[in-house]
This record gives C-alpha cells, sequence and structure tokens, in this order.
C-alpha cells in the first residue's frame, strides 16, 4: 500500500477521526432540529434519531472495515467523505421537502403511530447513507495505522479518543454556537463544508485533481444560498419572523386579526395575541376562570404566576380583565421572551424568569392566588412538570384558597389517556378538581383547588363581573365544569411516560382530523385530495 507523505506521520488520520466524530454528532442535533418543527422534539423522536444513527454507524462499521481489509486504498476512503459532504450539505436544501413527501404519503395510509413512523421512515431517508459512509471511517483508520502488533492498542486508543473529543466538541458547537448563531441549514452547511475540506486536503497532498471536489464545492454553494430563500414552513407567505433558538424552532404569523407564535410548523399555536385586545377564542380565555375561583374583585392584589410564559397570553388577559392582578411568568428560551417584547405587545412591567418552572418553584418562597401551568414542550409535555412532585411543589406555593390551572393540550378520555394520568394525579395532592372542554379545540382546563368553597366563590363573582364578553363566557364555562375524582394512574419522577401517552391522543387527532380526506382519497384519488385543498 502506498502512503501519501501527509498520513505517513498519522497526524492527518487522527485529525481525520476527530473531525469525523465531531462531524456525526453535529448531524445527530442537526437531524433533531430538522425534524422537530413536524414531528416534536420529544423522547421519542430523539429515540428514533439516536437508534438510525446507530444503526448506520454499526452497519458503516462492519463495512468499512472488510472493505479496507479487501482493497486498504486511503483515496476510497476519502472520496467517501467528498459523498457524505455532498448529502449532508443537500439536506438543508430537500429536507423539508423530503420530511413532508413522506408525511403527506403516511397520512393516507397510517393509523396508528404516524407521528413515530413518519420521523423514523424520514430519519432513515436523510441520514442512514451519509453517517453509514462516516461509520466506515474507524475502521478504515485503523487498518491505515496498524503497522504492527507491538502497539496496536496505543494506536487504536488514541484513534479513539480522538474521536471522543471530536463528538464531545460536535455535541456542544451545534446547541450552543451555530445553530442559534446562524441556524440548523447552516449548521449542516459547515460540517459538510469540514469533511469535504478533509478531503481536499488530502487528494491534494497526493497531487490528485478530484473533478469531483470541486463538483462537490459547487453543490454546497448552491445549497448554502437556495435553502436561505425558504424556511420551515415554505409554503406560508404571511410570516413576520421565523427563527431558532437554544431550544426551539419559532414563527410567528400575522393572520390579520392577531398574531401568533408557534414553535411547529404542523401543529399546535402556543402564543397569540389579539389585536383588538379582546378574548381569544382559545383555551386562554377558559383559564381566565382560575383568577374568580381564587378571588378576584375581592382581594386588594392578586398575585398570579404563569410557568410557561410563552409571549405572555394569559399574562396580557389576566391584566386586561382584572383591576387588581400581580403577574409574573417563567419561560425557559429567552428567545420567545424577546419575541415577547417585540410582536405581542407584553409590557415591560411583568417580570419573565428565563428558567425551569420546577426549578423556579424550588428556588422561590414566594405564595400566590394562581399558578398557571402551561409548560408544553412542541406537543408533549415535560415529565418533570407532570409527577405528584411536582404538583405537590405547586401546592406549596399556592395561598391556602388559590387555585392551579392546567392546560391539558390534548383531549382524550379513556382509562389509559394522558389526561386521565394527569388528573389523577393532580386529584392525588388536591382535594377539589373539576375540568372543562375547550369548544372547538383540543385543549381540556383543569383547574385544582384546596378550598371546598371554590365554586361557589367562582360563581359569585362571575355574577359581580361587569364585562359582557367574559361574564357570558364565565357562565358557560361553569356550566361546563365537571368534578373530577380521582384514580390509581399516578406520574411520578420515576415514571411518567408522558411521551408514550401523548402519541397515542395524537394518532387520534391525526385520524379524526384527517379522515375526511382519507376517504377523498379513497373515493376520487389523489386529484380528488388535490380539490378538497
Amino acid at each position: 500500500m502506498e502512503h501519501s507523505s501527509i498520513l505517513e506521520n498519522k497526524y492527518y488520520l487522527y485529525l481525520t477521526e476527530f473531525f469525523s466524530g465531531m462531524s456525526v454528532m453535529a448531524v445527530e442535533l442537526g437531524a433533531s432540529r430538522l425534524l422537530a418543527p413536524y414531528f416534536s422534539s420529544s423522547q421519542i423522536v430523539w429515540t428514533i434519531i439516536i437508534g438510525t444513527i446507530m444503526i448506520a454507524m454499526a452497519l458503516g462499521n462492519i463495512w468499512g472495515g472488510k472493505s479496507a481489509d479487501r482493497d486498504p486504498n486511503p483515496d476510497k476512503l476519502y472520496g467517501r467523505f467528498v459523498v457524505a459532504a455532498i448529502w449532508i450539505g443537500l439536506i438543508p436544501l430537500v429536507g423539508k421537502y423530503i420530511v413532508l413527501g413522506i408525511s403527506a404519503l403516511l397520512v393516507l395510509t397510517v393509523s396508528n403511530g404516524f407521528l413515530v413512523v413518519a420521523a423514523f421512515i424520514s430519519c432513515m431517508v436523510l441520514f442512514v447513507y451519509p453517517l453509514f459512509l462516516l461509520g466506515t471511517v474507524t475502521p478504515s483508520l485503523v487498518r491505515y495505522t496498524v503497522n504492527s502488533l507491538e502497539k496496536s492498542g496505543t494506536t487504536v486508543g488514541t484513534l479513539g479518543a480522538f474521536n471522543t473529543i471530536g463528538s464531545i466538541l460536535g455535541t456542544f458547537l451545534p446547541t450552543f454556537v451555530t445553530i442559534p448563531a446562524v441556524g440548523t441549514a447552516m449548521t449542516f452547511m459547515i460540517f459538510a463544508a469540514i469533511l469535504l475540506v478533509l478531503a481536499i486536503v488530502y487528494f491534494a497532498s497526493r497531487g490528485i485533481k478530484f473533478a469531483f471536489c470541486s463538483f462537490a464545492i459547487h453543490v454546497l454553494w448552491i445549497s448554502a444560498v437556495l435553502s436561505s430563500l425558504s424556511g420551515f414552513a415554505f409554503w406560508d407567505d404571511d410570516l413576520i419572523y421565523e427563527g431558532e433558538s437554544v431550544y426551539n424552532y419559532l414563527q410567528v404569523k400575522d393572520s390579520g386579526d392577531s398574531v401568533i407564535l408557534s414553535t411547529n410548523v404542523l401543529f399546535g399555536v402556543q402564543s397569540i395575541a389579539m389585536k383588538d385586545e379582546g378574548l381569544t377564542g382559545m383555551y386562554y380565555d377558559y383559564a381566565l376562570a382560575a383568577p374568580f375561583m381564587a378571588g378576584a374583585g375581592e382581594k386588594e392584589t392578586l398575585d398570579v404566576l404563569v410557568l410557561g410564559m410563552g409571549t405572555g397570553t394569559y399574562a396580557r388577559q389576566c391584566l386586561n380583565y382584572f383591576d387588581n392582578v400581580s403577574v409574573e411568568g417563567v419561560e425557559i428560551d429567552r428567545k420567545i421572551t424577546e419575541l415577547a417584547g417585540e410582536h405581542f405587545g407584553l409590557p415591560e412591567s411583568v417580570p419573565v424568569a428565563t428558567y425551569d418552572g420546577r426549578a423556579y418553584l424550588q428556588a422561590v418562597d414566594k405564595k400566590y392566588d394562581v399558578i398557571m401551568v402551561d409548560a408544553y414542550q412542541d406537543i408533549t409535555i415535560p415529565f418533570q412538570m407532570s409527577s405528584v412532585e411536582f404538583f405537590m411543589l405547586v401546592q406549596a406555593h399556592l395561598n391556602e384558597d388559590g387555585v392551579m390551572v392546567v392546560n391539558m393540550n390534548m383531549k382524550s378520555d379513556g382509562a389509559e389517556s394522558i389526561n386521565a394520568y394527569l388528573s389523577d394525579t393532580i386529584a392525588s395532592v388536591f382535594g377539589e378538581v373539576c375540568t372543562v372542554d375547550v369548544k372547538h379545540a383540543t385543549n381540556r382546563e383543569l383547574f385544582a383547588a384546596n378550598n371546598p368553597e371554590v365554586l361557589a366563590r367562582f360563581a359569585a363573582n362571575v355574577e359581580r363581573c361587569e364585562i359582557p364578553a367574559l361574564k357570558e363566557l364565565m357562565q358557560s364555562v361553569s356550566g361546563e365544569l365537571a368534578a373530577y375524582e380521582g384514580g390509581e394512574r399516578i406520574l411520578t419522577d420515576d415514571k411518567a411516560p408522558v411521551e408514550v401517552l401523548g402519541m397515542k391522543v395524537i394518532d387520534e387527532i391525526i385520524r379524526d382530523e384527517l379522515g375526511y380526506y382519507k376517504e377523498v382519497f379513497k373515493e376520487q384519488g389523489i386529484k380528488g385530495i388535490l380539490k378538497a385543498v
């Protein structure tokens, strides 16, 4: 085997291992951000990403070792780097279209586990091949660097160390540097370029003019330019902001009569600001029952804490409709808080702590009259804010006659539904629990207190309300509130399978929402779907 001069002292091979490990982890984290706007960033989606990538790497290890034994030529390894760079560099340009294409095909054929199946197939199509190629790196480098058994352990250990150190940097750089600074698309481009540079330096050192490298440079340049022209929600032309933070994909849309924040392309509205400052027609309106239950109008000051502040929809409503309210918020994503001031009119006088909701409660001693729990991550509930230990912490921060209101994002019924588990868990902590379904939405609001007179107090305070639209809504809520009797389905810090329970509900919602289109497809085919849309 003829080695080029750049590989003779092995340092370039160690650098290859280093940057290969870095790129694998960067692509893995980039995959999570590419898929999150469509499928959420839940533990289930992360499991799919990690599992798929491990499969690709394992297959690459096996094939790479056999290939290196058959033909120990470094040219082929660095040629694979060029192919991997081109593939990874094209992901920002074509990835979103592939994800939506796969979703569109599956939504007409898959009835159960849609998000899991769609995320898995998308991950397989987009990421298996380039990571399979990168999986060939380590066994190939071992073959090139081990000249004798005498120092094979040292050599292999050094390669492993460089790979691990690269992987560590590849974990931190995308999350804390490249994605917040330049976005997911450019993160893919940066690490694709790193792989390409490794190959170009190698071939240049051999005096080889590899035309494929020139082609790859042009592909990456074109992809970088074109992918920047459209966002994740490329079909939307009324976005006034689209960007990314450490935690979320973020889009702000002006719908004419309101401004909306969403952290997911395909699902949900996370925050809304009505331009006329009126009721939203959403679950925030129903949650206004909590201040009435806690004594709005009776107390000199009603202290409200919002866990999961978003852009402050509930805070603004409380300030608009109650004269004696003082509102504080907790929001883990600082960028969302910045958007709240820029686009949603959240008053600067409302303090917002950049913190995890549960950690915040553990750090403060203040008690509140109302605590609103609305800390959803995409379409899933953070498990640490769904357990009995968390709700005990909330109870400890409520005044004696205080009320907790919880937004349960997805209506679901049945013994094994996520709402049944959440309701049972809350009922094990609070003496008085009642729920109400939000009309024309998938939300259900739960109110919990230890004051046995909470419903009577609610009715009395609503009667004193002087805002006609609000009073009418609250009277409707009063008539629809249903007392909840707790059961034995308790979520704990040790066991809270909220992702699995939530996915079941999402399947139900998808089946209900898309049942009509499936029938059209069966009767009229794709032309019928296009007409219906």
